[in-house]
């Protein structure tokens, strides 16, 4: 793809000594496997054209600005001010100081609600996933069902002086959440995302089963949260064995032969932690960035199209690059 011819304001200087950082190894790879075209292509219907009034900022901008805020965590006004703080970013997402400003954080935010009003977040992650497939990437018959906690704030110190309405509490062991719940189908496989549902931290993993089946599942595994659920199973994937995990302990003994079977289903739903590891530790994505589960379910969409093309990144990146 094209892309920006630089003013020197602009120019990474000439250092004798200057080496990459991890971020800009980071960001070189990610340019390489990031489908641009295809998600360009994808905002482009939807995106302001260029008129008699402001003009509005490049879209390859608003979209790479987008990214980076996913990759490395950033607020809208902490992606304002980090654009003029680091070359390296400046670079990645084409802003020129030397021509025009950074895109401001009302810009951004605006870019991001119009996201969030198409739905556009869902459809990057079919986009992806459709990338990935022409790739031989495929996502094949079998599915692994998780979900994980991402805690929200619980201090009613805002402007409005409560906690989010949508967010709710649920213990897990000993210990209280507050927060939302990132609901995800990953193929058995290839390990490729390919359902996201969001919801509060108090709905149970299994109520949220069917929206995680793309229906043409031979297995479906999940952990104990997801036993018996038979029978939604065959109802989104008439096909499917369920091979969730079942109870092993009772009153009076333990079932030895479930627990050996639930070992043997565990070493297959490990897979299933590496898009959260992914998630929670590469992109910092420990807590909720808005208000909502709607805003809060396109940002993980997107999230996890990104780390889809992360998890794959060496097979999707030119081969010497």
């Amino acid at each position: 793809m094209a892309r920006f011819q630089q003013t020197l304001a602009s120019q990474a200087s000439f250092e004798k000594h200057a080496r990459k950082s991890k971020r800009e190894l980071f960001l070189d790879q990610m340019e390489q496997v990031v489908p641009w075209a295809e998600l360009l292509a994808l905002v482009a219907p939807y995106y302001p054209k260029t008129g008699n009034g402001r003009q509005p900022v490049g879209l390859e901008i608003m979209l790479r600005t987008y990214f980076l805020q996913q990759w490395f965590n950033l607020s809208d006004p902490g992606m304002e001010e980090a654009f003029y703080e680091s070359p390296v970013l400046r670079r990645f997402a084409g802003v020129d100081l030397g021509r025009a400003a950074a895109p401001d954080e009302t810009t951004i935010l605006r870019f991001r609600h119009l996201l969030e009003e198409h739905d556009l977040g869902g459809e990057m992650l079919v986009t992806v996933n459709q990338y990935l497939e022409a790739r031989g990437i495929r996502i094949t018959t079998g599915t692994i069902v998780d979900a994980t906690i991402i805690h929200a704030p619980s201090s009613t110190k805002n402007s409005s002086g409560e906690r989010d309405p949508e967010m709710h509490q649920v213990k897990k062991g000993k210990q209280w959440y507050f927060g939302a719940k990132a609901h995800i189908g990953v193929d058995s496989k290839e390990t490729v995302v390919h359902s996201v549902a969001t919801s509060a931290a108090s709905v149970a993993d299994k109520h949220m089963l069917p929206d995680l089946l793309h229906g043409e599942e031979r297995k479906v595994w999940g952990d104990g949260g997801y036993q018996g659920q038979t029978e939604v199973i065959r109802a989104a994937a008439p096909k499917a064995q369920d091979m969730t995990c079942r109870r092993t302990r009772y009153k009076n003994y333990v079932d030895e032969e479930a627990k050996r079977k639930n070992t043997t289903k565990a070493r297959v739903r490990a897979k299933v932690e590496h898009p959260f590891r992914i998630l929670k530790r590469v992109f910092g994505l420990t807590k909720v960035r808005y208000r909502g589960i709607w805003k809060n379910h396109q940002w993980l969409c997107a999230a996890f199209a990104l780390v889809n093309l992360y998890l794959h990144r060496n097979r999707l990146a030119p081969q010497g690059a």
